[in-house]
């Protein structure tokens, strides 16, 4: 099996870059009409700047609001609408349902795609992959794309101003990057472009880690400051690029899953989506029988930036047995990244883990 490694074309991190776009997207050669996806918060913080710079380099666009979730019905209707606008590349700009919503409307259309991220709340933006959900937010598929983004430009003074409870989200999804690339690693599992994991993968994987325990704290508290930090630049790094070459590189395996499983709860549905793999991780190291170290270590990081460790921090009041046993069988589903694992998986197993990790991040945060 021949490894794979892929990435984005072209990743641009700082602060001010937003003002850089149009002359990014031109030195790209990626087209001179744009529709551009905007979350209700991103068409506020960057549709002037967008479109100035697109402006200064002869270039138009055409500005959408995304309605909430990446669905088909929703990929189906921006679509539409940029062949009615004659658009010749697509822009999605705000968080990773928008971003996803971006790469699988240029995947239909044939189209360069550039991702501007004004949070680093997920991994989303630098992947070859749209997560798809049904209209109401639970989690139906995932639609793996043939390249991906032409551009991924990141703001890190948008990202500074942002909540820092999305700041933390992105934390937990990249906190899963380590931990799922080592198991995909020890089983040979395959990755998202069909091959084995290269080394480097691993490596960056493990780099993603690392900055997170040494900079992750401090992140937070300089954008409590909405100050864009070296912290900040570290961090939206890993959140960002590090994760999201991880993940696609190297591979997932149950946090995710466990988070896919967790959307089948409607009282999840209002935490996001890193904070559920920041427990789906949690989950994925009990069923490895980590040791205490590695665990505390985890769970140390967690408490201390904001990252659930139990079931009730993600919304789940009344822990039931027909509640748990639903999760534990949709992480289970065939196809589902958890049997990339190198220990034995079934629901059984998983459902025994969710709550052995629950009681151990409720017994840490009794400490």
């Amino acid at each position: 099996m021949s490894k794979i490694m892929i990435s984005p074309s072209r990743y641009v991190q700082g602060p001010g870059a937003i003002r850089q776009i149009g002359e990014q997207v031109k030195n790209l050669a990626l087209g001179d009409k744009a529709l551009v996806v905007c979350s209700k918060s991103a068409m506020a913080i960057a549709k002037t700047d967008i479109e100035e710079s697109l402006r200064e380099q002869g270039m138009s666009a055409a500005f959408e609001r995304f309605a909430g979730e990446c669905s088909m019905e929703e990929v189906n209707r921006l679509k539409g609408l940029g062949e009615d606008f004659g658009v010749n590349f697509i822009m999605g700009v705000g968080g990773g349902k928008p971003a996803d919503t971006a790469k699988a409307i240029a995947h239909y259309m044939r189209l360069p795609v550039v991702i501007v991220p004004t949070i680093a709340a997920t991994d989303a933006p630098c992947s070859a992959l749209s997560v798809i959900y049904t209209p109401d937010g639970v989690f139906e598929s995932y639609l793996v794309l043939p390249k991906n983004p032409d551009l991924v430009l990141v703001d890190t003074e948008i990202v500074a101003n942002a909540p820092a409870r999305l700041l933390v989200s992105g934390m937990g999804d990249a906190l899963a990057t380590w931990f799922e690339a080592e198991a995909c690693y020890k089983s040979h599992a395959i990755n998202m472009p069909g091959g084995n994991s290269s080394e480097a993968a691993q490596v960056l994987a493990k780099l993603c880690y690392t900055l997170l325990i040494e900079h992750g704290l401090r992140a937070k508290l300089a954008v409590e400051r909405k100050v864009p930090s070296q912290d900040v630049e570290k961090i939206v790094e890993a959140n960002t690029l590090l994760s999201g070459l991880g993940f696609e590189s190297a591979g997932l395996a149950a946090a995710h899953a466990i988070h896919n499983g967790l959307t089948a709860l409607e009282e999840t549905h209002h935490y996001y989506h890193g904070e559920k793999v920041a427990f789906g991780t949690l989950v994925q190291m009990v069923m490895e029988n980590r040791t205490t170290a590695e665990l505390n270590e985890v769970l140390e990081f967690c408490v201390a930036v904001g990252l659930p460790v139990n079931l009730q921090q993600i919304g789940v009041q009344e822990i039931t047995e027909a509640k748990i046993r639903k999760v534990a069988e949709l992480s289970c589903a065939a196809g589902e990244t958890i049997y990339n694992m190198h220990v034995p998986v079934n629901p059984q197993n998983v459902y025994n883990a969710i709550l052995a990790a629950d009681a151990l991040g409720t017994q840490f945060l009794a400490k």
